[in-house]
């Protein structure tokens, strides 16, 4: 029996784990609070994986390491390249095989498509934390691959549409949203993530290099009139939220402070291209109303 472990709790974690212990495969999920599904081969675990030689203690023995963990957002620059050695320290010491989501922040701002063999660019201290991540681990000589996803959506996910988009259109409220509205933007299924994880860690070719989760692209403003038809609720009322509202929001939350860096240029779209993702991980998007739909 393959046995796999999951730094992280959240919900590509979590659907990670789960596809991995239905195909009959032993999952321990390790995270600060010990979090993580209920299936009788997923052993949840509390520990930090900061703490290198516990980390590395509990990956004895894996096939392989994922790393879906990321410190509080506004921590990235100063706690993101900790966690990043600590988890490379303990895959060069188990000989585990790597596999780390990332996302599309280390490219910077470039004109798309965007395919996951442009240059990492990022200028700003988000971004090249992401970018240093990967870098490093590359570097490394171990045997690690990247999976970048655009912005999550649906059931479970933690992003600018679930948190600034998806209650107000369900409730028939006014949202205010940091991005244009009629721009097309990249969106990744918690699903498809997964899957994508799963896929490439199973795939000897996938290694050394990274690949894009499939994704759904649209506007904002289309992607909440889909969601708002399907619920049965009101035509969607949308605002752009200018920079001093998130200067405003930045004073009582950190969070909002920190989007100013990742926010894209005025009518500049963010498509990213998966086709090598379909063509060698036979991973493809899930429809855009299935996804909404198991939001609902």
């Amino acid at each position: 029996m393959k046995f796999h472990v999951i730094v992280g709790r959240g919900a590509t974690a979590s659907k990670t784990a789960l596809l991995l212990a239905e195909d009959g495969e032993r999952v321990r999920m390790i995270s600060r609070t010990g979090g993580g599904p209920d299936h009788r081969l997923v052993e949840r675990v509390a520990a930090d994986a900061t703490d290198t030689d516990r980390l590395t203690e509990l990956a004895e023995g894996a096939d392989t390491l994922f790393t879906t963990a990321v410190p509080p957002y506004h921590t990235w620059p100063e706690r993101l390249p900790i966690l990043s050695a600590s988890l490379l320290t303990a895959v060069r010491r188990t000989g585990a095989a790597y596999v780390m989501l990332g996302n599309i922040y280390g490219y910077g701002p470039v004109d798309g498509p965007i395919t996951p063999h442009f240059p990492l660019a990022a200028t700003g201290p988000k971004g090249r934390a992401r970018a240093r991540a990967w870098e490093e681990a590359a570097a490394s000589g171990v045997k690690v691959t990247e999976v970048r996803a655009g912005q999550f959506y649906g059931a479970g996910a933690f992003s600018v549409f679930s948190l600034l988009v998806q209650r107000p259109v369900l409730e028939g409220r006014l949202a205010l949203v940091p991005q244009e509205l009629d721009v097309p933007h990249s969106y990744s299924a918690i699903d498809d993530t997964a899957r994508t994880l799963v896929a490439a860690s199973r795939e000897e070719q996938a290694y050394g290099r990274a690949w894009h989760v499939p994704t759904a692209t649209l506007s904002v403003r289309e992607l909440a009139r889909r969601l708002a038809d399907l619920a049965g609720a009101p035509a969607p009322r949308l605002e752009v939220m200018t920079e001093r509202d998130l200067t405003l929001l930045g004073i009582t939350d950190p969070l909002w402070a920190e989007m100013h860096e990742v926010l894209t240029k005025p009518g500049h779209p963010l498509v990213l291209d998966f086709s090598e993702t379909e063509k060698i991980l036979g991973v493809g998007a899930t429809p855009v109303d299935d996804v909404l739909r198991q939001l609902i």
